[in-house]
Order: structure tokens, then C-alpha cells, then sequence
């Protein structure tokens, strides 16, 4: 009889670690994807909490038990896995990550080839349902594991939207909750004509400010402060994995995501005219309520 693993839902894998998940599962895991979906080249990563890397060296494993190569980023946020899925041609890929779930959780995002997301209704069902069979066939031939450095080629990627010479000198607050972004933040400052002024900055698993999610009211208290002392003239706030962000204005206002949403669509229709804009159904409501 199969067992039932809570640890899938409907996008991704999140749990209590170890009853939830564990290396156990993350390796099964590792097989499942692999009998699914038969990829050649891999890449993983993992996130700033403390169970991270023993879960992907885990998922690494299941995964070249499966004659998968892997290549390994180490330390990374989400974006970091999709970014290197698709600009450096792996065939998929895995990052371990609880992103803003409290400290004892864990989990896993997943995608195949062009980063195209593996949610509940395009594989992830039949990768759970492997992985609760775990009737895997003992390995014939084994994958190799490398190791790579991906984010100089990640900050060139990100500088590539920009224009830097049009930029104008700005003070910013960083708060990096303690998470992945810290990192990158510092790798990108010298490129860019602005002051930082960091926040929550080294990546600690322990979470000493709290678990990184801006989107609670008593997390925001920092950055606001950083800007009203440091009279900034805008503050971003990141979660874990830094696959999300959030704005404060020069007064310490928070910035709803919907209107940052309209200001980035501008921003690329105005390069790509004419471009559909996928966004949250939630962005029109919300358009409609400021009207009414």
C-alpha cells in the first residue's frame, strides 16, 4: 500500500519537516521526477533554511540514481532555478524552498524545459503518485553532479531590462528579510547608481526578525523605519526566496501589488506594443472597487 504525502499541494511541495518532508521523501521525489518526465540535464538549488541543503543533496540523489546529470547552484533563490533552466538550457529543474512559510516548513518548486511551470494539472499529480509508490527500480546507470556559479550571468540578465546610463542617483532600502536576496543585492549594487541602505541583510535560516514575508503588517515596521531615518526615496522588501517583492513609497506607504503590476505592463508594452499582459484576476477587482 502506497503512502499518502501530505507535502504535495497544488502548485508545489511545502511541509513540516521531518513528518512532512524529509530526505527520504526528497528522494523518492527525485526518482519520481525523473521516471515522469526523463530529463537529461538538471539543475537544483536551495534556499537560506537550515534543512535546505540536506533536502536537495536528497532530491540530487533520487535524481542521478535516474541517469540525470545535475548540475548544482547551491544557494540560490527561485528565480535563480528558472533563470538557469531556461537561458542555460537544462531540461528542467528544482528548488528546495519554503519561500514565507514558518521556519519548521520546507519544500520544493518545480519546472521542465523553458522553465515551464509543473503545477497539480501538468505532472506534479504523477510525480506525487510515483513518489507515494516509491517502486523504483534499482539504478543502472548513475548521473553525474557538477557544481556551477550561475549568477554573474543572472545579474547580466537582470541589467539587460534596464537602460543603467538613464538612471538617475537614488537612496533605496534593502530589506532582504534575512533571506536569498541579499546576494544578488549585493552583487547588482556597483552597477547601479544608487545608494543602499541594507536591512535584514545576511541570509540566516533562523529567521532572527521573524520568518521573511513582507505582506505581514509587523514585518514592514523595519523597512519603514530604514526609510523615514535614512530619508530613502523608496524601500523593497523580499521574501525567502526572493521570488517576490514588495514596494514602500518615500513616506514609508506600503505599495499594493496591483498597481505595480499596471506600472511594469506599461513598462513592457511600451518596448513590445501591443504584447498580451497575463495578471491576477484580482488586479481587475481591485481596478474596478478605485473607480467605483
Amino acid at each position: 500500500m502506497s503512502e499518502e504525502l501530505s507535502c504535495f499541494k497544488a502548485y508545489d511541495v511545502r511541509g513540516r519537516v521531518p513528518d512532512q518532508l524529509n530526505e527520504n521523501i526528497a528522494y523518492r521525489i527525485g526518482r519520481a521526477y525523473g521516471q515522469f518526465l526523463s530529463p537529461r540535464k538538471f539543475v537544483v538549488g536551495y534556499d537560506i533554511r537550515l534543512t535546505s541543503q540536506e533536502l536537495c543533496t536528497a532530491l540530487t540523489k533520487g535524481l542521478i540514481d535516474s541517469n540525470i546529470d545535475v548540475v548544482d547552484i547551491g544557494l540560490c533563490g527561485t528565480e535563480e532555478i528558472y533563470f538557469a533552466t531556461s537561458h542555460l538550457d537544462f531540461d528542467g529543474g528544482i528548488v528546495v524552498t519554503a519561500s514565507h512559510n514558518p521556519k519548521d516548513y520546507n519544500g520544493m518548486k518545480f519546472v521542465r524545459e523553458n522553465s515551464k511551470p509543473i503545477s497539480g494539472d501538468t505532472g506534479l499529480k504523477e510525480i506525487q503518485l510515483l513518489a507515494e509508490q516509491d517502486q523504483f527500480s534499482e539504478p543502472t546507470s548513475i548521473g553525474k553532479v557538477t557544481s556551477k556559479d550561475v549568477k554573474a550571468a543572472y545579474i547580466e540578465h537582470l541589467l539587460s531590462y534596464i537602460d543603467v546610463t538613464a538612471l538617475q542617483p537614488l537612496k533605496i532600502v534593502c530589506n532582504a528579510g534575512n533571506g536569498a536576496a541579499g546576494q544578488i543585492i549585493d552583487l547588482i549594487e556597483s552597477h547601479l547608481p544608487f545608494d543602499f541602505f541594507k536591512v535584514h541583510h545576511e541570509a540566516d535560516g533562523n529567521f532572527p526578525h521573524g520568518v521573511p514575508n513582507p505582506l505581514l503588517e509587523e514585518n514592514r515596521e523595519s523597512t519603514i523605519k530604514a526609510i523615514i531615518e535614512n530619508e530613502a526615496d523608496i524601500g523593497i522588501a523580499w521574501d525567502g526566496d526572493f521570488d517576490r517583492c514588495f514596494f514602500f513609497d518615500e513616506g514609508g506607504r506600503f505599495i499594493d501589488g496591483y498597481y505595480i503590476v499596471g506600472l511594469l505592463a506599461q513598462s513592457f508594452l511600451s518596448s513590445h506594443p501591443g504584447a498580451k499582459v497575463v495578471h491576477d484576476p484580482r488586479l481587475t477587482l481591485e481596478h474596478n472597487r478605485d473607480r467605483q
